[in-house]
């Protein structure tokens, strides 16, 4: 059971349902006031209230999801490909293939990142005088240990704005390729990406937790660089020699919701009909075939993103990717 100091919460309900919302991400939290402190109780979000998708329950039985509180758990693996909900578990697809192939830190990876989202927020990870510790569990915490990230996604210590982070800090020469497209990425973007770190504000106050800093650069991609574009010529391009990871948030694809309860009222939506979505599926899958880049993918991971992408896509956007990336499925 977690507990922290009364004064680091508010007692105003919406206000501390906004820090907690803000502090734990994918995970509900509920306090409760006891002996001068808050106790916190964590549990996956099964409300429809927290679930903005109206969709979403008529399409999980097909995936073998009994209800909403089971979505984040919810992963399967073919061949190189990991598919999922919730993206997080993309970290433990690349952790196990570093663990099967020998990778070391200063490997050059590049990585092929679709989402319409970084995901380099800063995970509840403590940096210690030895690694990284959970801050929900306080078990360790190393990309190289499988189980041990599996277990941080389970705890929510990792999610699914964060999992990118802790890749990138155990192996700081990737080349970070993101596509994205617009409102939210228009243009084409390098940054140098560096070690960072913020301080805790709730569970260990005053600890570092791990982060990233994007600088600018006009220096082109690279190790140790993040490119930003909506252009498949520029995401593709100058990739070196060497193991490729990839990533598929189909919210690249179709963004409607966003995790956004006012999504009615955006008006800069990314939301393409099925017909649109599935011809960009089939111009990036070939696009990364004619790179000559498919032997080259070490693992892979493809996340529905329920609240972001459409659940009545989730089956024909899926059987349109297999068909396109046949051999990482094989």
């Amino acid at each position: 059971m977690l507990r922290v100091a009364r004064h680091l919460l508010s007692d105003n309900d919406a206000q501390r349902h906004g820090q907690l919302r803000d502090y734990f991400c994918d995970k509900d939290a509920k306090a409760t006031p006891e002996d001068g402190a808050w106790r916190l109780e964590l549990d996956w979000p099964g409300g429809r209230e927290r679930h903005v998708d109206p969709r979403i329950e008529a399409h999980l039985p097909a995936l073998g999801v009994g209800d909403l509180s089971q979505m984040a758990l919810f992963r399967r693996s073919s061949g190189r490909m990991m598919t999922t909900l919730y993206d997080t578990w993309t970290l433990l697809a690349w952790s196990e293939w570093a663990k099967r192939s020998g990778a070391r830190p200063g490997d050059r990876i590049t990585i092929l990142h679709l989402d319409d989202h970084r995901d380099l927020a800063a995970p509840r990870l403590a940096t210690t005088a030895v690694g990284y510790e959970d801050l929900i569990t306080g078990a360790a915490f190393d990309v190289l240990d499988p189980s041990s990230v599996k277990a941080a996604c389970e705890s929510g210590a990792v999610g699914m704005g964060s999992f990118l982070t802790p890749f990138l800090l155990r192996f700081p020469e990737c080349d970070v390729r993101q596509l994205g497209q617009a409102p939210k990425i228009t243009a084409t973007t390098d940054s140098v990406f560096r070690a960072a770190t913020v301080e805790d504000d709730l569970l260990r106050p005053g600890v570092g937790r791990p982060a990233i800093a994007l600088e600018p650069t006009s220096g082109g991609p690279g190790p140790g660089r993040y490119r930003a574009t909506d252009h498949l010529g520029h995401w593709l391009s100058d990739i070196e020699d060497g193991p490729v990871l990839l990533h598929v948030d189909m919210d690249y694809f179709n963004n409607r919701y966003d995790g956004d309860g006012d999504w009615l009222d955006r008006r800069a939506r990314h939301d393409p009909p099925i017909e649109m979505v599935l011809r960009r599926v089939d111009e990036v899958t070939a696009a990364i075939r004619e790179a000559g880049l498919l032997h080259r993918i070490g693992a892979g991971a493809v996340a529905f993103s329920p609240g972001f992408f459409p659940a009545e896509m989730w089956h024909p956007a899926e059987e349109r990717l297999r068909a396109g990336l046949e051999e990482l499925y094989g």
